[in-house]
């Protein structure tokens, strides 16, 4: 188990110079500079609800629309989260989280398994929430996903008002990767009869 599960990743491309610091021990405090508003407000629930401290400084190219910024950030976030995590000795590995949010319900499951794999089911009817492009969550998740190596699939069970439908995703996804990070001082290797992941 490693004392300070603490990362930070930069990534700078013509598109994007983004700088992201993640403490998976932390107490949700966060500070958050996307230049998307509603995008902001997801990562700071992400923070908080999952008890993350996560620092996420973007200058993307916003002239041309979100698209980079949001996938660059999941691709970021992603690598933070697989460093932070480090060798998965003593982590709970899997976590899962059926999150409400007034009339909306979304299931969040994870395994930590280091296969990257994405399910995602939510239908949204709105094009944007704020200056974001709903069609952005999923790619979000799905870089998230693939850099961090993790199984992750996300339902909304039912459907409801957009940004409650967004707001409920990020935080079901924050407190299942909480479960799956969690030590369990039962766990004294690698939770797999692999004995690796």
């Amino acid at each position: 188990m490693s004392e300070n599960r603490i990362a930070e990743i930069s990534r700078k491309t013509k598109e994007t110079d983004i700088t992201i610091k993640i403490n998976i021990d932390g107490t949700g405090k966060s500070n958050i500079s996307t230049g998307i508003g509603f995008f902001d407000h997801m990562l700071e629930g992400f923070a908080r609800h999952g008890l993350f401290d996560l620092d996420v400084d973007i200058q993307g190219d916003l002239n041309v629309d979100c698209h980079h910024t949001i996938e660059d950030c999941g691709i970021v976030l992603g690598n933070a989260i697989k460093k932070a995590i480090g060798n998965k000795v003593g982590i709970r590995r899997y976590g899962s989280c059926i999150l409400p949010m007034d009339e909306s319900l979304v299931m969040c499951a994870i395994d930590l398994s280091g296969r990257p794999y994405l399910s995602y089911d939510a239908n949204f009817t709105a094009e944007r929430i704020g200056y974001m492009d709903t069609e952005m969550i999923k790619e979000f998740f799905y870089a998230i996903s693939y850099s961090a190596g993790m199984n992750l699939h996300i339902q909304v069970m039912k459907e409801g008002n957009n940004h409650h439908m967004a707001e409920a995703m990020f935080k079901s996804f924050a407190k299942a990767l909480d479960m799956a990070t969690t030590n369990d001082p039962r766990i004294l290797d690698i939770l797999s009869t692999k004995g690796v992941l």
